[in-house]
């Protein structure tokens, strides 16, 4: 086959889109390779006992952070060019306002958990954690700008530089017997990573005083976004609360260990790819056509990327699990096949609620998530009763049922209203 004919295709099927999901897509999973090798250390050197304290740990520190994405990032990438540099200025003193009263909530939440999981172990990690929240308001405005202008490249390369340190370190402090610490000690230790490249990639910089003329419309912009990332990390973490309040620390070893040798990959790069899906949606919000093009191209593409990917993890896992991780974790495997299975129509439903946000429909995604949220959570205090494999049973069968039926109607119904609206 001619190499003008191969160069031809690949030239044809390029688009900023593509590349945008490329970068990201593959730092995520160049992130999740170092994160396995980290796993497969961390599985050796902690013990379940140790993996249940980190999950509970790193499960209110994720809580705590869904209220840093509270859509004021998602507004500047959104906002037209005329008001981009007067929101810029105004978010930032928001985000310093946001984040400042966030780690005082995270250092009184640490307190709270600890007496309701009878463990005080839990108190010092969770503050400790929280350290990083007074070092990502500083770059926060230069990350969303650097995403507005489609420099999706840096974002990419600074998840992996921060993330894969993250790993690695994760790694080394668990052989030198750092027991939980060697989860929670590496994030705070890397954030200033991530600030030096958000910094060093954009210009601009806070000047002039303290303003908040703009801040009911950047809050008014970003209540539904934060209602649906509250409610998602709700979902995404609501499995291991349950686990480790009515099973055991142990128990929500193994599942912790489940998901993340499993399913941790694949949702990487579902998360990692959501701005760029957005991104590439809006540029094309005035022209319906292209619109629908794109839209459907980043269901084929989030498609492609995901399903061979988890029908290859949750097959193999019987496996790879006993060699890779050591036989004390073969009884993970049932739970790890079915959380993968799980994955599978996420990135069809993420997309459709991108579609959404760029339609300014915001009310219409954080009504779905209620929904899904309350039926969510019921299925998982009925699968509880069967212990941690009961409670993967809950999570497979709920995404099975409900994200498609949610990527067809949220999607129908979008372009019936675009339709309507834009015509003359």
């Amino acid at each position: 086959m001619p190499f003008s004919w191969i160069k031809g295709k690949l030239k044809a099927a390029d688009s900023p889109f593509l590349r945008n999901v490329g970068w990201l897509g593959g730092s995520t999973a160049l992130i999740r390779i170092s994160r396995l090798l980290a796993t497969i250390i961390l599985a050796r050197f902690l013990t379940k006992s140790d993996y249940g304290l980190a999950a509970l740990v790193i499960t209110i520190n994720e809580f705590i952070l869904v209220f840093t994405r509270n859509g004021v990032g998602t507004k500047l990438i959104q906002a037209d060019a005329d008001h981009v540099d007067i929101l810029s200025r105004e978010a930032y003193w928001l985000n310093w306002l946001f984040f400042i009263g966030l780690f005082l909530a995270q250092i009184l939440t640490a307190f709270g958990v600890s007496w309701i999981y009878h463990d005080q172990r839990l108190i010092l990690p969770i503050c400790v954690l929280g350290l990083v929240l007074l070092i990502m308001p500083i770059g926060l405005v230069q990350a969303a700008l650097i995403q507005r202008e489609g420099r999706f490249k840096v974002i990419a390369l600074a998840q992996l530089a921060q993330v894969s340190t993250d790993n690695i370190l994760s790694a080394l402090f668990a052989i030198a017997g750092l027991g939980l610490w060697a989860i929670v000690l590496p994030k705070v230790l890397v954030a200033p990573i991530w600030l030096f490249l958000m910094l060093k990639n954009h210009s601009w910089r806070p000047q002039g005083k303290l303003t908040s003329k703009h801040w009911g419309e950047l809050m008014g912009f970003g209540s539904s976004i934060l209602g649906v990332e509250l409610l998602q990390t709700l979902r995404n973490n609501l499995d291991y609360l349950i686990v480790g309040r009515f099973l055991s620390l142990e128990s929500l070893g193994v599942y912790y260990f489940a998901f993340n040798a499993g399913a941790g990959i694949s949702l990487g790069i579902i998360n990692s790819t959501k701005a760029s899906i957005l991104s590439h949606l809006s540029e094309a919000r005035d022209n319906i056509r292209q619109f629908r093009n794109r839209y459907f191209q980043s269901l084929r593409v989030m498609g492609s990327l995901i399903v061979p990917l988890v029908l290859v993890q949750s097959t193999l896992a019987p496996l790879y699990v006993p060699i890779v991780f050591g036989e004390r974790w073969t009884s993970a495997i049932p739970i790890l096949i079915l959380i993968c299975l799980s994955v599978i129509p996420r990135p069809f439903a993420d997309s459709a609620s991108q579609l959404l946000i760029a339609i300014n429909k915001t009310n219409w995604d954080l009504a779905w998530n209620i929904l899904f949220t309350s039926i969510f959570a019921a299925a998982l205090f009925i699968g509880v009763q069967w212990q941690a494999l009961g409670v993967a049973i809950a999570v497979l069968v709920s995404h099975w049922l409900c994200l498609p039926l949610f990527t067809l109607f949220s999607s129908r119904f979008a372009f019936k209203h675009l339709a309507q609206t834009q015509s003359p």
